[in-house]
């Protein structure tokens, strides 16, 4: 029989859940006309995080070394948007562990429409 994963890991130096499938690390909602996505990446130093935006999909990924323990962490998730973002405004913070990131939604032409005149 197959121990759960965070039996086996408990001895080792990273997070079980890291480990366990339909991982919860993560909080995507919408808001105010934007997305609001908070990663949890606790013990990452900002200098080892990287957020990138490429056609319609975030890209976070994380690296930690710990040369006191001889560990090494990585995190790496996509996050695929179903709206149009405004890639300008898109912000990022890290705080208390936590990467957030705001992902603003563009207005688009088709939602605020226009009257077309009709000839007679």
């Amino acid at each position: 029989m197959l121990e759960p994963a965070n039996t086996w890991t408990q001895g080792l130096d990273f997070p079980s859940r890291l480990f366990e499938s339909g991982s919860n690390d993560y909080e995507l909602y919408e808001e105010d006309g934007e997305f609001v996505l908070s990663v949890e990446l606790p013990g990452f130093d900002p200098a080892e995080i990287t957020a990138s935006w490429n056609d319609g999909v975030l890209n976070v990924a994380g690296e930690h070394e710990d040369e006191r323990r001889g560990t090494r962490r990585t995190y790496h998730r996509r996050f695929r948007f179903p709206k149009a973002i405004d890639e300008d405004g898109i912000e990022a913070e890290y705080r208390n562990g936590i990467l957030t990131v705001r992902l603003p939604v563009t207005v688009e032409s088709a939602v605020s429409g226009r009257e077309i005149e009709i000839e007679g």
